[in-house]
């Protein structure tokens, strides 16, 4: 913690002092009195949120249950989601009994360098989030980064280096580790107790309309960009030709009448995320969570598989992934009691099933089984539903925040982690097998590997790293 020798506060009491015009943060909010949690103004933490859609709006709901924070500003490229966003913040700190405040911005660095924002909140699309957290990095502040990590795996490397150069505490968004099933699960694995793993079946999904978790071509029809919307800014660092406006990919709402992103495929969700050419598909927006666990429960935080083999290569069936250390961990679909039946097919959804040489456990969101239930700790599990509103997980950020540790995500975990989806979509689309040197963070003998653009692609000038 930084030290301001010319009147005894050190930087922490001197942002909090300043957030919200100095007023702002000296009124206890209700919530803290009814719960007995008393935080001084010196302690909160005063929060700007870049990316103002559907997930930005539930990460700012874990916050409203953290004690101690204030959310100032937020940011995005739609003027709409910006008015939305203020409407919401102001509402709730009228019901905290705080002084109504929140500003928005177009731009995030206007954002940024402002002195009393402690930590920046990233959920913009995947292709903005290096950029974004690099740049709040270099300001100070301590960020929470939404999963997957990054784009590219370049850029999963200079967010590291971001974060170490600049002392910042970081937690990336794979709130799963802060669940109650997941933590007891891999706490399993590492004892032991189960013998060695040999095998993990990892499901991910499916992309809507096919059978598999990787991207799809970007095939939408163009259409007018709202009025709204800066889609330029949208864009950002992406210079593919093929990209255009689609409401699909970032869905436009309205204020009077109220009307959410409700209409897209997935029901409220933007689908840049399923396409090749904006996102990483069902791959990476699942698999940053379910590699994730995987990979921590087996001790390989930081590091990851060797081997990548993709789905069609000389008969194989599914995504499988080998360990230096002779795991070999498949994306699959595997028998779970609880999972729901409708229509009379069986709704597997996503999971992991660590397959030990003396047994076996399996975990899902709100769901935990073994093949020796004595190992089991009875607990109420975390509400799957809940999920999307990590409470716990933003908690642990905050913590982080003042006590300078790292939190349960840390960036190097998030990096390794982003690293496995990239990996498994640079095999598919090679349909080959690569080899990967988690070590040295570089493939095996492969240039044309080396060449692909999720590894590193030619970013346009005004958004270089």
């Amino acid at each position: 913690m930084e030290s301001n020798k010319s009147n005894g506060l050190n930087r922490r009491q001197f942002l909090g002092y300043s957030a919200l015009g100095l007023a702002g943060l000296t009124i206890l909010p209700s919530w803290a009195l009814q719960s007995g949690v008393r935080i001084a103004p010196s302690d909160r933490v005063v929060i700007g949120i870049i990316g103002l859609g559907q997930q930005g709006l539930i990460d700012f709901r874990s916050y409203q249950l953290v004690p101690g924070v204030q959310i100032a500003a937020g940011c995005d490229v739609d003027s709409n989601k910006r008015i939305r966003f203020k409407n919401r913040i102001t509402a709730w700190q009228k019901e905290q009994n705080v002084p109504q405040r929140c500003d928005t911005y177009e731009f995030y660095q206007d954002m940024i360098n402002r002195q009393d924002i402690d930590a920046i909140h990233i959920t913009t699309p995947d292709h903005w989030h290096a950029l974004t957290l690099i740049h709040a990095c270099q300001a100070k502040k301590d960020v929470y980064v939404q999963k997957p990590l990054s784009y590219t795996i370049t850029e999963s490397i200079a967010m590291v280096k971001a974060v170490r150069e600049n002392n910042c505490v970081v937690q990336v968004g794979s709130q799963q580790r802060s669940g109650k099933e997941f933590q007891q699960a891999m706490s399993i694995v590492r004892s032991r107790k189960l013998g060695d793993v040999e095998t993990i079946w990892v499901r991910l999904g499916a992309n809507p309309g096919v059978n598999y978790p990787y991207p799809q071509p970007f095939a939408y029809p163009e259409e007018p960009v709202p009025a709204e919307l800066n889609f330029n800014q949208w864009m950002g660092p992406l210079n593919d030709p093929k990209i255009h406006y689609n409401h699909e990919i970032c869905p436009p709402i309205s204020i009077n009448p109220e009307k959410n992103e409700r209409d897209t495929i997935t029901g409220g969700w933007a689908n840049w995320r399923y396409y090749r050419e904006v996102g990483n598909g069902f791959t990476a927006d699942w698999g940053t969570h379910m590699f994730d666990i995987a990979n921590a429960a087996i001790g390989m935080d930081g590091l990851g598989p060797v081997e990548y083999i993709p789905m069609g290569y000389q008969g194989t069936e599914r995504p499988t992934l080998k360990y230096q250390n002779g795991i070999v961990m498949t994306e699959q679909s595997f028998e779970r009691p609880d999972a729901p039946v409708r229509n009379g097919r069986v709704m597997d959804g996503q999971g992991i099933s660590f397959n030990c040489t003396k047994g076996w456990v399996k975990v899902a969101r709100g769901y935990i089984g073994c093949s020796d239930p004595s190992l089991l700790v009875k607990e109420d599990l975390t509400d799957a539903a809940q999920y999307e509103v990590s409470s716990p997980h933003a908690q642990n950020f905050i913590d982080c925040v003042r006590s300078r540790q790292n939190p349960i995500a840390p960036i190097e975990a998030g990096a390794s982690s982003v690293r496995i989806c990239l990996l498994t979509n640079i095999a598919h689309e090679l349909q080959r097998p690569v080899k990967w040197n988690p070590a040295t963070l570089s493939f095996v003998d492969d240039k044309e590997a080396a060449n692909h653009r999720l590894y590193h692609y030619e970013r346009r000038k005004a958004f270089s790293i």
